[in-house]
């Protein structure tokens, strides 16, 4: 009987290490915005959000946080000590404790013009890659999703076509337009 308890103890043991484990990576949440300032000496990023939320984001420079953050996001992003453009339109990836905010990486749009929806969603079509929204005056948009739209959900910083909203939730789109349509660069969930 000692015997069988011993190992349900190293047992109940080792899953809660690994659930510790598991739980020390920070979740990387993202933001659109446009960069107002870069303080690199105070390690600051100023950045104007769309939802209105504080813009103040620290520097994630010479941290050794772990994250959770996808590798092809990250990959098409610009390391937060290494972002440079004043005045860019950007996605900023960060993690945050209570209202401090610390930014990993920003993405930047581009030159092409930027727009910005909020609506409900209408429907979310994976397979044909498209979003629709019913604006407040009743107004329904369209929105192609392409392979590099980036989506915030509840589980963080996600590829688009692993987002997965439902009918009736509230939702804000940065897109730009593209061959008639709108393009959506970044979905975010309210």
């Amino acid at each position: 009987m000692l015997k069988h308890f011993s190992k349900a103890f190293c047992l109940v043991g080792f899953l809660s290490i690994a659930a510790l484990v598991a739980n020390g990576q920070e979740v990387v949440h993202a933001l659109a915005g446009v960069v107002s300032s870069i303080h690199p000496s105070q390690k600051t990023i100023d950045v104007k959000t769309d939802d209105g939320s504080d813009g103040l984001f620290k520097d994630n420079t010479g941290s050794n946080v772990s994250l959770d953050f996808d590798k092809e996001i990250r990959s098409a992003a610009t390391p937060a000590g290494d972002f440079q453009r004043t005045g860019a339109n950007v996605i900023v990836y960060y993690f945050s404790h209570g209202d401090d905010r610390t930014a990993v990486a920003l993405e930047d749009l581009g030159q092409k013009p930027i727009q910005k929806f909020t609506g409900t969603v209408v429907k979310f079509n994976r397979h044909e890659r498209l979003l629709s929204i019913k604006d407040a005056s009743g107004t329904i948009k369209e929105f192609q999703i392409g392979p590099q739209t980036v989506a915030e959900g509840p589980m963080g910083a996600v590829e688009a076509q692993r987002f997965d909203p439902e009918k009736g939730d509230p939702v804000r789109v940065t897109a730009t337009p593209a061959n008639g349509n709108e393009e959506a660069l970044f979905i975010r969930a309210d």
